[in-house]
């Protein structure tokens, strides 16, 4: 299998228009469940920042959660920017840039940094240090993705529907790519305990929350004050 990041342009390249909906009905609407749930780890802050928007879901909702805070986005790819812009444009607190997470440099540091599906893509320590550089004290690191159920039954039930989705890319072209290589890359990845010994070692104070039967996962790494 190629370098996570490697598949980054291809799974996401000519797919920005569809997203909302494929993300919605791939994961049963439990992604709303699980950016909610994202957001109700932040207790205050008035800066924050979303690793790998995307078109702008959990972007929206921090500004939402938070109307009187600056919101700042990032995505690699344009065409995603381009709809989160879109999408976004009721927003006044929401700002978007074109960045690569992996080489972040903004003039700023955060409350919170959030990322919903980009630990599996970057290299664990580089984006650590990354989010670190630009958080401000006390503040928080909270990562979703993805997680391979442990239990036997979950997990068979999760290789077939794989099955049943790589056969669904044959309706939706340009998600045929993403829907064969996801699963293969879901197993194979070890970003919850990457990131979590990664954040201990740079002295976060680090929680995990394993989300429905453990198919995907919501690591915080909070910073001290010392």
């Amino acid at each position: 299998m190629e370098p996570p990041k490697k598949l980054v342009p291809k799974f996401f390249d000519n797919t920005a228009a569809t997203y909302d909906k494929i993300v919605s009905w791939a994961t049963f609407g439990k992604d709303n469940h699980w950016k909610n749930t994202m957001i109700n780890q932040i207790p205050k802050g008035n800066a924050f920042l979303d690793l790998a928007c995307g078109t702008g879901i959990l972007t929206r909702k921090l500004a939402q959660r938070f109307p009187n805070s600056n919101v700042v986005g990032i995505d690699i790819t344009p065409s995603y920017l381009e709809m989160a812009k879109r999408n976004s444009s009721s927003f006044q607190n929401i700002s978007f840039i074109h960045q690569d997470a992996e080489e972040l440099n903004l003039d700023a540091k955060f409350d919170c940094i959030v990322s919903s599906y980009i630990p599996k893509y970057c290299d664990h320590k580089v984006l650590t240090k990354i989010c670190i550089e630009h958080l401000n004290s006390s503040g928080r690191i909270i990562l979703h993705d993805f997680t391979y159920p442990q239990n036997r039954l979950v997990r068979s039930l999760w290789n077939a529907y794989f099955v049943v989705l790589g056969l669904a890319g044959n309706l939706v072209p340009e998600w045929k790519e993403a829907f064969s290589e996801l699963p293969k890359l879901i197993r194979s990845t070890t970003w919850v305990a990457d990131y979590e010994e990664e954040m201990k070692k740079s002295g976060l104070d680090v929680r995990c929350q394993y989300l429905t039967w453990h198919s995907s996962a919501i690591l915080v790494g909070i910073k001290n004050n010392n």
